[in-house]
C-alpha cells in the first residue's frame, strides 16, 4: 500500500536535429515505478535497446518490501542487458542504452541507474542530483585529472563508461532514502541536461505542477537547439488523502514511445 498519491507528467520529443527518437519511458504508478531510457546515439538499434529496457520494467508486478522492489528492478534490467547484448553479438554491433529508474515502496525510494541519464530530487525548494554520470569525463573528474571547468565542454563528454547491453554483465548504482511529502523527482535523458541547467530545472519544478513542468522544460530544450532526443518525467509525491490522480501528458516526437 502506497503512503502517497503521485502526480506525474511525462514527455519525450525527437528534438531539432535527430530524425528519430531513441528515448523511451515507463510509468507504473500502480506499483511505484518510473524509468527513462536513452538509446545510445551513433550506435545500431538504440531505440531497440531502450524499448527492451522499458518492456522488462513494464512486466514487473507489485511487491511488499523495498528490498524486494530493488531486487526486482535490478533483475529486470539485467534480463534486458542479456537480451540486448545477445542481439548485439548476433548483429556484430554495439547496442546499448542508459537507464534511470525510480522505485517507491512504502516510504522508501530507490534511484537505480547506469549511464548518464539523471534523477533529481526537489525537496523543500532545494534541488539535489541523486545520480552520478557514468561517463569517461566523470571518471577523469573523480580521479582529479580534470577540473569542473575543463570537464564542462570536454570532447569526451558524451562517451559512456557504463550502459545497459554493451557488456555481458551489468553494474548498477543505487541511492536509497526515505520519501517526504511534497518531494518531486525528475528523471531525464541527457537531451535535457545538455541544454538546460540545474537552476532552470529547479525554478520550473518550484513554479508549476509536473504536467506543465515537463512541457515547459521540453519547449525550453527545443528553443535551445535540442541536438538530441529529450525526455522528462516528473513524479510529485502527495499525501495519500489528496485525490489528484495521475496525469500523463503523453508522448511527442516521431517515434518516442511509452510502455
Amino acid at each position: 500500500m502506497s503512503h502517497f498519491q503521485y502526480r506525474v507528467g511525462a514527455l519525450t520529443d525527437v528534438g531539432v536535429v535527430r530524425d528519430h527518437n531513441e528515448d523511451a519511458f515507463v510509468c507504473r504508478d500502480e506499483i511505484g515505478l518510473w524509468a527513462v531510457s536513452d538509446g545510445m546515439g551513433g550506435h545500431a538499434k538504440g531505440e531497440v535497446a531502450s524499448a527492451a529496457i522499458v518492456k522488462a520494467l513494464s512486466e514487473l508486478g507489485p511487491v511488499t518490501t523495498a528490498d524486494t522492489a530493488r531486487s526486482h528492478v535490478e533483475g529486470a534490467l539485467r534480463k534486458a542487458n542479456t537480451e540486448i547484448f545477445s542481439e548485439g553479438q548476433r548483429d556484430g554491433a554495439t547496442i546499448g542504452a542508459t537507464v534511470v529508474a525510480l522505485r517507491i515502496s512504502g516510504r522508501i525510494f530507490q534511484a537505480i541507474w547506469a549511464g548518464d541519464s539523471r534523477i533529481y530530487l526537489l525537496r523543500a525548494g532545494q534541488l539535489y542530483r541523486l545520480t552520478v554520470d557514468h561517463t569517461r569525463v566523470q571518471e577523469l573528474l573523480d580521479q582529479g585529472l580534470l577540473t569542473p571547468s575543463e570537464a564542462e565542454n570536454h570532447p569526451l563528454g558524451h562517451v559512456l563508461a557504463r550502459a545497459v547491453g554493451v557488456e555481458p554483465g551489468l553494474a548498477l548504482d543505487v541511492v536509497e532514502d526515505e520519501v517526504e511529502e511534497g518531494d518531486q523527482f525528475l528523471l531525464c535523458s541527457d537531451g535535457l541536461t545538455g541544454v538546460i541547467n540545474d537552476s532552470q530545472i529547479a525554478e520550473t519544478l518550484r513554479r508549476v505542477p509536473p504536467e506543465q513542468a515537463v512541457s515547459e522544460l521540453v519547449k525550453a530544450t527545443l528553443a535551445g537547439g535540442a541536438p538530441d532526443n529529450v525526455t522528462v518525467l516528473i513524479v510529485a509525491c502527495l499525501p495519500s488523502a489528496v485525490s489528484t490522480g495521475t496525469v500523463i501528458t503523453g508522448v511527442s516526437g516521431s517515434t518516442g514511445h511509452q510502455l
